[in-house]
């Protein structure tokens, strides 16, 4: 056989972009760089853990939907190459500035064999979803490229493959293979996902019911999955109400998530500075949250720019022109 016949394909595999997927995108990042923001996250951490909830597994379950198993083998890996690149580059700039700041991930005696430890098995910050997304996108790609095997038997062999990489290798959280499995699942199935997700302002209600009971704010609990689909749901509801400027705000922020989260903890860390002044002007922290989130994004989109303008994007991602 042929590479490509026994590759599996889904129907609607050259579907179009669907831009309420960026806008749901978008959400999810700003809500990752809000609480990455150390005053907002111990300020208010049960917020926080609601966030935490949902926000990267509706992304794990939206890079699942996306993956499309019917391309060429060089074409996937060539995309997982420009998704190692950048994270190794920042995954070492974080660990290596975790060495020397007083930070909660602080490294303590950085050695090269560490380095290498914490790209290729257990990253630090939050580009743990690059790693997880490489492993489980890997994995995945080639389950189903396994000839004459039928969805189900490869959605097993999918499952058992994940708890390996979980339970005997330790390098991915069971939880998030399963919400990136999830995103498989229902790309394979024919469903569009906006006819899965669908926007309802009645989700609200079960989202906070479930929001005022800790026990459920876990990602691995049925109620956690539960929050995920409402979250997602309400986000849907947000695109429906979006108009102008906002929206082509949001879906550009949604179409660059990756620069957001490779970029977005210098502009965290460098929030800490005009800190103390903003909090004597407004001390519950909301100014501090609003600045820091415009000054991350206008941060990350800025060097982004520079990056393109002077062919550095070629190097680092892979596009000579890396913002869409």
């Amino acid at each position: 056989m042929t590479e490509q016949h026994n590759a599996v394909t889904v129907p609607g595999d050259s579907h179009r972009r669907i831009v309420e997927i960026d806008f749901i995108k978008a959400i999810m990042i700003l809500l990752m760089i809000a609480f990455h923001i150390v005053f907002i996250g111990d300020t208010y951490p049960y917020a926080k853990k609601i966030v935490y909830t949902f926000h990267m597994p509706a992304f794990l379950i939206i890079s699942g939907y996306m993956l499309n198993t019917g391309r060429s083998v060089r074409s996937y890996l060539l995309t997982l190459l420009w998704i190692f690149i950048p994270y190794t580059v920042m995954e070492s700039g974080y660990t290596f500035m975790a060495s020397l700041l007083p930070i909660r991930e602080h490294v303590d005696n950085l050695t090269v064999g560490l380095l290498v430890e914490k790209i290729l098995l257990h990253p630090l910050g939050p580009y743990w979803y690059l790693h997880t997304l490489m492993l489980c996108g890997l994995t995945c790609f080639f389950v189903f490229r396994l000839p004459r095997i039928t969805l189900l038997p490869r959605l097993v062999i999918l499952a058992l493959c994940y708890a390996f990489l979980s339970r005997c290798l330790h390098v991915v959280s069971l939880p998030c293979a399963f919400y990136f499995m999830a995103g498989v699942v229902l790309r394979h199935s024919g469903t569009p996902f906006l006819s899965f997700f669908r926007p309802s302002l009645l989700s609200a209600v079960p989202f906070l019911l479930i929001a005022c009971m800790p026990a459920c704010l876990d990602k691995s609990t049925p109620g956690g999955i539960a929050m995920v689909y409402l979250a997602m749901s309400l986000c849907l509801v947000l695109f429906g109400y979006c108009r102008g400027a906002v929206l082509r705000l949001m879906l550009f922020i949604g179409r660059n998530t990756l620069v957001l989260l490779l970029f977005s903890p210098v502009f965290t860390v460098l929030a800490k500075i005009y800190q103390p002044v903003l909090l004597r002007v407004e001390p519950t922290g909301m100014l501090f949250l609003a600045v820091s989130l415009a000054f991350a994004v206008a941060g990350c989109f800025f060097i982004a720019a520079i990056m393109d303008r002077l062919g550095i994007s070629k190097c680092f991602f892979g596009k000579r022109q890396n913002l869409k």
